[in-house]
């Protein structure tokens, strides 16, 4: 039985069918590194350099569209009303130089359950997505730390970027 508890709070339509956009997204990573386990290549292996590739070239776009490396500019272009609401955030803490927010909520979790995910499958999903954070970390001069997950059972998931 699955420990794993991801219930949003809020559910309306509009936030369904945002939700339903990451469910997509979350199902293609799905796919994608099942696929590459059947030729012999580990999800690890191809999911953490691909995905953090990705989380660079996005903190880039980030900092070039907000003129600022900051964590605060970070938060003000990535962590936007929308998504504070699409994925329950509550934001504890945004200086220059920290950045802690708590997810209550969180789409990728939800789409790979629905796909029969076990719980240790979408541990190993979550933290190779969560490689995109840790690239947009990178290229603010940063680090992003994960500390609970919806993924691996907690009521939240804890992450806190720093400089």
């Amino acid at each position: 039985m699955s420990k794993i508890t991801n219930m949003p709070k809020r559910n309306n339509f509009i936030l369904k069918a945002i939700r339903g956009t990451l469910e997509h997204r979350a199902t293609w990573l799905y796919f994608l590194l099942k696929e590459a386990g059947k030729k012999g290549v580990t999800w690890e292996d191809i999911g953490y350099p691909a995905v953090r590739a990705c989380g660079n070239m996005h903190g880039r776009e980030l900092i070039a569209s907000g003129g600022t490396n900051s964590l605060k500019g970070l938060k003000k272009k990535l962590f936007t009303l929308p998504a504070q609401i699409v994925f329950e955030m509550k934001i504890l803490e945004s200086t220059g130089h920290k950045l802690s927010i708590d997810f209550g909520y969180c789409p990728l979790v939800a789409a790979w359950q629905k796909l029969g995910c076990n719980d240790e499958e979408i541990q190993r999903l979550c933290d190779i997505a969560m490689e995109g954070d840790r690239g947009i970390a990178e290229s603010f001069g940063g680090k992003m730390e994960l500390g609970g997950t919806i993924a691996a059972g907690h009521q939240k998931c804890q992450i806190r970027f720093t400089k």
